[in-house]
């Protein structure tokens, strides 16, 4: 008996999930397009004879049809529901070359490998052909066309032989090295990074051809490097000289009907909190005592919109943009200095207009009512978190008594937000001394305290009354939603399984029940050394938050409507809101046009950023370990792959890799079930989570890498 049958054979071995059974299903649709099947006859197919699970098999071909995926032919029998046995979808790229291609068409991901890829790149849009073999857990196809590539731009480095070149990539998605033909270097030199367009790609051909578009310059140089992974991601790294002389243009004077149109909250205690070098300020606090003792706290938002019109060359280059782009040792603003640190940053003791919305709470941080309206402020006081903190700790300070009520009501609402099953999963950031040139001196990790929780509770609690003013109303209008989507029950259950080892275990019997025991887990892993890999794992078993029209609410902060409201200084769907509900708020028609097409294309841009900005971490991780070569380290598997094994460093949190072939006492076998390597004949086992003691062997700006061997037990 060959192996695949024996596997298929066995499939009822252990209980299938409902995720690996749909993909069963459908891999034998898509692999006998023609034919009609009824339950019976699939649970043969698949040797299920367990009566609950023949049951989902009929539930799962209701949903599929459903789903538009099957269609009914007679009762209990169905059939693929298009004869054409192909998807349209966007490639996953994994670092072995192969892929995933994510659909709307189908529930499951699509299996590609690297000999079936046919030229396609990470992200590009693609058409593929799909088939299974049967017992598989997985559905495969085959590219047979690329749509629309994702970026025909690449980074890398110049490999000069003779009077052509090649550009290695920075990136490990792009599998390809790029050949430059003589024609298409201009003056580009040997070793300096650059960027690439690909102009051809001929089927038959190993390499795409391109042509030099940017010089960056020398590797290693800290310019060269941060504009490099910008160009990476595609994202920008300054305005052009239009822009900048567009912004410039803008006044900076109210008009009367600006004072006259607006409430006036000039002669309310109003204040900022935040980082101590920040330079925009897009939110404000203001806060008043009723004689009946209950209490308006106001959230003002800085009312960008009024100086970023719709249609303007700088509303476009906003909305290209998408978003700031944070790296380790800059920010790249969405919006011109002129607007993002000035005309729009709510800077102490100026006049400055706002979006705002004005709670009435009493003193069990319950909301008796709240308005939303254009206001006129004038910040009192500009407070760092750091401040903000000392003030609440001490009770000293000018707005003491004030400062200290917000924070009572702030705690309540977290409390509140946890106890209706909100998540808890909260980073201490990693941030690095920067010396000379950029270069790293130090590595710290900077903790969230009460102030900084102070300020995201108000800023989630305006952002869900304005989600709730809109989607929560009789007759629900078009409106920009932030969402986040039940976790994928399968990750969850292979993150059940792995905490386990550690004596921790997930209550899934329902939300709250999940995100009860979710945090208690985020509580009783703090300061040990399985905290970050948990902490980790937890959040991929999350799915992404996302911007669009449809709302299904966020289900990790457990809120049935919400939206971005309040930063839009450095996000531009917090434009689109602010957009949307003014007109809304007059009883105007909005520009709806492309709605969902511009929430989706924010949303790419915002992964892009964050990509950027775990890049710019990384390549600074590593210029930090260069020169600690041969000195040995804590650290904690973070990661276990056929090649070996991550290790995170305890104290600096950075990451780098054991190669199996460092480790010589023994033939090592890769245990994918159980996040371990093992020992065939001494059973040494390298678990995900386990403490070891690393040596720093080699370090690669270029490839962003940290290679560790064990060090010598003593």
């Amino acid at each position: 008996m060959n192996k695949r049958k024996n596997n298929y054979q066995n499939s009822n071995s252990k209980h299938i999930s409902k995720k690996t059974l749909t993909s069963k299903i459908l891999g034998i649709f898509y692999s006998s397009p023609h034919k009609e099947y009824n339950y019976k006859q699939l649970a043969s197919l698949l040797s299920i004879s367990d009566t609950q699970q023949r049951s989902i098999i009929s539930k799962i071909l209701i949903e599929l049809v459903n789903a538009g995926s099957l269609k009914e032919i007679s009762k209990g029998k169905y059939k693929l529901k298009s004869k054409k046995s192909f998807i349209i979808g966007e490639i996953d790229l994994n670092k072995m070359g192969n892929a995933f291609v994510v659909s709307d068409m189908i529930r499951d991901d699509v299996f590609v490998s690297s000999a079936n890829l046919n030229t396609a790149l990470h992200r590009d849009t693609v058409r593929i052909s799909l088939y299974a073999k049967r017992g598989g857990n997985r559905i495969e196809g085959e590219v047979i066309e690329v749509i629309k590539r994702a970026t025909d731009k690449f980074v890398g480095t110049i490999e000069k032989t003779g009077s052509y070149a090649f550009l290695i990539p920075d990136s490990h998605k792009m599998m390809y090295d790029i050949f430059i033909p003589a024609e298409g270097l201009n003056g580009v030199k040997d070793g300096e990074k650059a960027v690439v367009q690909i102009i051809d790609w001929q089927q038959k051909s190993k390499n795409p051809s391109g042509k030099v578009i940017e010089i960056l310059g020398n590797p290693g140089d800290n310019e060269v490097e941060m504009h490099a992974i910008l160009a990476e991601f595609g994202l920008p790294s300054k305005f052009s000289p239009e822009i900048e002389k567009a912004a410039n243009k803008i006044k900076e004077d109210f008009t009367q009907y600006d004072y006259e149109t607006r409430k006036d909250f000039r002669n309310i205690l109003t204040f900022t909190i935040d980082p101590e070098d920040a330079k925009d300020f897009d939110d404000a606090i203001s806060f008043e005592k009723k004689s009946d003792g209950t209490y308006y706290i106001g959230v003002h938002i800085a009312d960008v919109s009024n100086y970023l019109l719709p249609g303007t060359d700088l509303d476009e280059e906003a909305y290209e943009r998408a978003t700031s782009v944070y790296l380790v040792d800059r920010v790249v603003p969405m919006l011109p200095e002129r607007l993002s640190n000035y005309l729009c940053s709510l800077r102490p003791n100026e006049d400055k207009l706002c979006f705002s919305i004005i709670f009435e709470m009493n003193d069990k941080a319950e909301v008796i009512s709240y308005n939303i309206e254009k206001t006129i402020i004038r910040s009192d006081k500009r407070l760092s978190y750091e401040d903000a903190q000392q003030t609440i700790e001490t009770g000293k300070g000018e707005i003491a008594d004030e400062l200290i009520k917000i924070n009572d009501l702030a705690k309540i609402l977290r409390k509140n937000r946890f106890k209706t099953g909100a998540f808890n999963f909260e980073h201490d950031e990693v941030k690095f001394i920067l010396g000379e040139n950029a270069i790293p001196t130090g590595v710290y990790f900077k903790e969230s305290t009460e102030a900084n929780n102070l300020i995201e509770e108000f800023m989630l609690l305006a952002n869900r009354k304005v989600a709730e003013f809109i989607g929560g109303a009789t007759n629900p209008k078009d409106f920009v939603y932030r969402i986040h989507a039940e976790p994928n029950m399968e990750k969850l259950e292979n993150f059940s399984g792995f905490i386990s080892r550690f004596g921790y275990s997930i209550d899934t019997s329902n939300n709250i029940a999940l995100s009860k025991s979710m945090n208690e887990i985020v509580r009783n892993v703090n300061g040990k050394p399985e905290q970050n890999i948990i902490e980790n794992l937890a959040i991929r078993a999350m799915s992404k938050a996302v911007y669009t029209t449809k709302n299904i609410g966020h289900y990790g902060l457990s809120f049935d409507h919400y939206t971005h409201f309040t930063s839009p200084i450095r996000r531009y769907p917090d434009i689109m809101v602010h957009r949307l509900l003014h007109d809304y708020i007059k009883k105007l028609k909005p520009d709806t046009t492309n709605l969902e097409a511009k929430c989706k294309y924010c949303s790419y841009q915002e992964q892009q950023a964050a990509m950027a900005e775990r890049s710019s971490i990384k390549y600074k991780q590593v210029e930090f370990l260069q020169d600690k070569i041969g000195q040995s380290f804590d650290g904690v598997i973070s990661g276990v792959t056929e090649w070996g094994f991550f290790v995170q460093l305890k104290e600096n949190a950075c990451e780098g890799l054991v190669h199996m072939r460092t480790l010589n006492d023994d033939f090592y076998i890769y245990d994918q079930e159980d996040y371990c390597i093992y020992g065939k004949s001494n059973n040494e086992r390298y678990q995900l989570g386990a403490e070891v003691k690393v040596i720093i062997t080699n370090v690669s700006l270029p490839k962003k890498q940290i290679d560790f061997e064990l060090a010598k037990k003593q």
